[in-house]
């Protein structure tokens, strides 16, 4: 499974530093290859929660196989493009099979006792942001040496070694629902997605007020309340309208959304900028900025994740959250401050590789797989998927607006990217009184059937 999930995981950690190649070699422009891009995301989002419920009826192995045969076909289409339509085909497959990470969680929930399956999810999600930042360096090697189509060559293979090890290995544990997917809601809920994201993802050159992007958010919440309300009594709903609106859920879910809003917009936009900046900044290169700024991070966080994997089970999954919150918000309140003293912000950024990627994400997707109900394991992880796009979205269209205003008001030096900096620290903020909304998972008897499965249906 790690191979699999590996696989997925390259497409988007690889490819960056290859974006302007893949523009050159295509002859298209920089906005078809940013939508690129913002299709792969989206279609994760739209695919974790698709993919993962589905996998209730049909069972988890066929699943993660269809994912897997996603990923493979996705690398073939970029791999051979002749132009940027196939090229934007390949990256929507690729963003679908984002499924196999949670089908993983679910699949290791289904076998595995809770301290296994607390071991084994720290391990898949190692991998969550690439291996440990070697990927990102080795795919702009790989652009400026072969080109971007070696980038998906390197991924084919591995996605073909996953693919092959999940054939032969995953055990294939019946199906945990009866009834049939309801394809209605899931469509109301893709489709809310889509527009939600796009807009979030397109406003900057759309503009953020303007008619396209305010129709695409609008509409998009129009289709996300249509699916709430066409849950309601029904048996087969994507999610119980019951648990959605509980304590289990939906702080769960803002959490998720806040953290990820909060820390990934910080990491991925504002601290590289404010880096590489010449006046403002350091004036860094891409590369000096990404081996001090993110591969500390990167490199802990395949040390911290497996580590919060064994201590989820023992101290519970909530209270992971938790700290894995309060230790992120603690690293951003010494790092904004300081951000123009370079060697605190490194080793404050550094310490997000225990608490964000170690902690916070390992114990998120943990608590989303003991918090389902039997007869819908998929729901609440699948939906849980969903909200790290959009927190990923939400971060970084907030970063991106508050820096340009910042610079379009006459900010000078490291105040015009300071707003952004708060902005990520208040959403931290936010998340931590989310988490403490969390209602705590009674500790049951599991016994072999796995980590979630004693979890009784919630209805009200």
């Amino acid at each position: 499974m790690v191979l699999a999930v590996l696989g997925y995981q390259l497409n988007a950690t690889m490819l960056s530093p290859a974006l302007p190649d893949v523009m050159h070699r295509l002859h298209t422009t920089s906005g078809l290859v940013g939508l690129s891009q913002t299709l792969f995301f989206l279609f994760a989002a739209v695919g974790q929660v698709t993919l993962a419920r589905l996998s209730d009826y049909r069972g988890r192995k066929p699943m993660m196989l269809l994912g897997c045969l996603l990923v493979i076909a996705g690398d073939i289409a970029c791999a051979a493009a002749p132009g940027i339509g196939v090229f934007l085909a390949g990256r929507v497959l690729q963003g679908f099979s984002a499924a196999l990470f949670t089908l993983s969680f679910l699949t290791l929930s289904d076998t595995l006792s809770p301290r296994g399956f607390g071991r084994a999810a720290g391990i898949i999600t190692a991998v969550n942001g690439g291996f440990a930042g070697v990927d990102a360096v080795f795919g702009g090697r790989l652009a400026v040496t072969v080109g971007f189509r070696g980038i998906f060559l390197a991924g084919l293979a591995v996605s073909a070694a996953g693919a092959l090890a999940v054939y032969r290995t995953v055990p294939a544990a019946p199906p945990t629902a009866t009834g049939r997917m309801d394809w209605r809601g899931t469509a109301f809920l893709g489709l809310g997605l889509t527009g939600v994201l796009i807009g979030l993802a397109q406003g900057e050159s759309w503009g953020r007020l303007s008619a396209p992007t305010a129709g695409c958010v609008v509409a998009g919440l129009a289709c996300l309340v249509a699916f709430a309300l066409s849950g309601r009594g029904n048996r087969d709903a994507v999610i119980d309208t019951g648990l959605l609106a509980s304590r289990r859920a939906w702080p769960l879910l803002a959490t998720t959304v806040l953290t990820l809003a909060g820390a990934f917009g910080a990491l991925t936009l504002t601290v590289p900028l404010f880096a590489q900046d010449p006046q403002a900044g350091y004036g860094m290169s891409a590369t000096h900025s990404a081996l001090l700024f993110a591969t500390p991070a990167q490199a802990l966080g395949v040390i911290g994740a497996p580590l919060a994997g064994i201590l989820g089970p023992r101290i519970g999954w909530r209270r992971s959250v938790v700290i894995g919150s309060a230790g992120s918000l603690a690293a951003f309140a010494v790092a904004v401050p300081f951000m123009t003293s370079q060697w605190i912000l490194v080793a404050a950024l550094a310490v997000l590789g225990i608490t964000y990627n170690g902690l916070s994400i390992t114990a998120v997707n943990g608590l989303a797989v003991v918090s389902s109900p039997a007869d819908q394991k998929g729901a609440l992880p699948g939906l849980n998927g969903a909200c790290f796009g959009i927190g990923a979205s939400l971060g970084t269209a907030l970063a991106s607006a508050l820096i340009t205003a910042a610079g379009s008001g006459g900010a000078h030096g490291a105040d015009r990217y300071a707003p952004a900096m708060w902005a990520s620290l208040g959403l931290l903020a936010a998340a931590m009184v989310a988490t403490a909304a969390i209602r705590a998972v009674p500790k049951v008897e599991t016994g072999a059937q796995g980590a979630g499965a004693a979890v009784p249906a919630l209805h009200g």
